[in-house]
């Protein structure tokens, strides 16, 4: 079975590429797995000063497997990995990302994305809930746009991401935009890199630790009900659920 997460180091950055076109990206057991197991080598890696996620195709990452989902708990973990990990985090966008694929990016220390990009948080449209990722991204959104588009699953653009601090930036041509950000991680002593990190982080790794349990049991519940059920159902039936007015 080809690989759904490739390595790539070069110049201080190790690049970790999501390669599951045929499901955009979406966040099953195995490509979860992958991750994982990635950005564990990466961060044991000395020569490796930052990461970057990635990804092939038109989609950064679709959110849940709806097929075949990843265990919330697995994914919790995942986000928690992202957020300890020693060094900086850097998310390259250059498509669409939805549901938990936004939870990645919350988890991410620097996020930047090219025009064709955008955004939704379709959960409530399948009949459940963006709870474990709400730990990441809570403490990085603006309160008013998180209210706005978690309840009502809105597609947003790149300029209202890094709005509502989604993003950190944005242009026309992504890597022209990150070369001054990766310029700068390369001449970091990696020790003080490790330290500020985690300085800025404790807002995020708080609300991972206190919360995730919690929230990975109610993501779970939902998914598990008849209104996701039914959800889903229609999602792949390409009709609308039964509640919809």
């Amino acid at each position: 079975m080809a690989p759904l997460v490739h390595a790539g180091q070069a110049t201080g950055i190790t690049t970790l590429t999501l390669d599951s076109p045929a499901n955009r990206n979406a966040l099953s057991a195995g490509l979860v797995g992958e991750l994982r197991a990635a950005l564990a080598g990466a961060g044991a890696d000395p020569a490796a000063r930052a990461v970057v996620l990635t990804h092939t195709g038109t989609t950064f990452c679709s959110g849940a497997d709806l097929k075949s989902p990843c265990d919330p708990a697995d994914f919790l973990a995942l986000l928690r990995e992202v957020a300890e990990l020693p060094k900086p985090v850097v998310a390259r966008v250059t498509g669409h990302v939805r549901a938990g694929g936004l939870g990645l990016l919350g988890a991410c220390d620097i996020t930047a994305a090219g025009p064709q990009s955008t955004y939704a948080f379709t959960e409530t449209h399948l009949g459940v809930v963006p709870a474990v990722i709400s730990a990441p991204l809570l403490p990085r959104l603006d309160p008013r746009a998180a209210a706005r588009y978690f309840l009502t699953a809105e597609a947003f653009d790149a300029a209202e991401a890094a709005r509502i601090g989604l993003l950190t930036l944005h242009g026309a041509d992504v890597d022209e935009a990150l070369a001054p950000v990766l310029a700068g991680l390369r001449k970091a002593g990696p020790e003080a890199l490790a330290a500020t990190k985690r300085l800025l982080t404790a807002p995020v790794r708080a609300a991972l630790a206190e919360d995730g349990a919690a929230l990975a049991e109610l993501s779970a519940r939902h998914f598990a009900s008849e209104e996701a059920r039914e959800g889903i159902t229609a999602r792949f039936e390409r009709r609308d659920p039964s509640w919809a007015r």
